[in-house]
């Protein structure tokens, strides 16, 4: 008899085990496998994601994934020196593309924080060395990675900190709960449930990782 799957788990048609959100679409499935929860320090991944929940809140991650190279195309690849020099005519334009999702407030938002980007880039030297101050020391994480864990963790006490410290800067967009999503999803913190196929991956990852300063 086959052994149950944790809860939060599914098993595709191979007997891969993956976290459940992912089942939807061969996709979804690709993003969790090597991009979710792996440690980033590129500068343009990072200013690009943190966007990007930004406009998902409200909405599924499916959602901006599947849009996410309209996003891309629309702005101008997530640079933040030509985002910064975006005007009116950027933010009509990009409220009119029907290939991202089209909410003039998180438009705007998005300008803007690549201004304040660009700042924090000047202040510590890239936007890598400023948000991976926000990794949790391992003792502040639980002991095992469970759904009933994750249920609790919408935040946390670093993504508390470090929204507020990104709207103190003049950021916008960026709340706790939104700023743990993008921590999860850059490998700030590992959130593949126990007996996910990627958990180990991301892990072995984090170790060969140079966490930049």
């Amino acid at each position: 008899m086959a052994k149950a799957l944790a809860e939060g788990l599914f098993a595709d048609e191979k007997g891969v085990c993956r976290c459940a959100w992912c089942q939807a679409t061969p996709v979804y499935r690709a993003y969790h496998d090597s991009e979710w929860g792996f440690p980033v320090a590129d500068d343009r991944r990072l200013f690009e994601k943190i966007c990007l929940e930004g406009f998902q809140s409200g909405l599924s991650w499916l959602t901006i994934l599947n849009k996410r190279d309209a996003f891309r195309k629309g702005f101008a690849n997530f640079d933040v020196e030509e985002m910064a020099r975006f005007r009116d005519r950027d933010v009509e334009r990009l409220v009119a593309d029907a290939g991202i999702v089209r909410h003039r407030g998180k438009i705007v938002s998005a300008i803007n924080n690549a201004a304040r980007a660009i700042e924090l880039r000047d202040e510590f030297g890239s936007l890598a060395a400023y948000f991976w101050r926000a990794e949790p020391p391992a003792a502040a994480r639980p002991r095992r990675i469970t759904r009933k864990a994750l249920l609790e963790m919408a935040t946390s006490p670093e993504s508390v900190a470090l929204s507020k410290d990104l709207k103190k800067r003049g950021w916008s967009f960026v709340g706790p709960t939104t700023v743990y999503a993008f921590m999860q999803a850059m490998g700030l913190v590992n959130d593949h449930i126990e007996g996910c196929a990627a958990r180990e991956a991301a892990l072995a990852a984090r170790v060969r990782f140079k966490v930049p300063r």
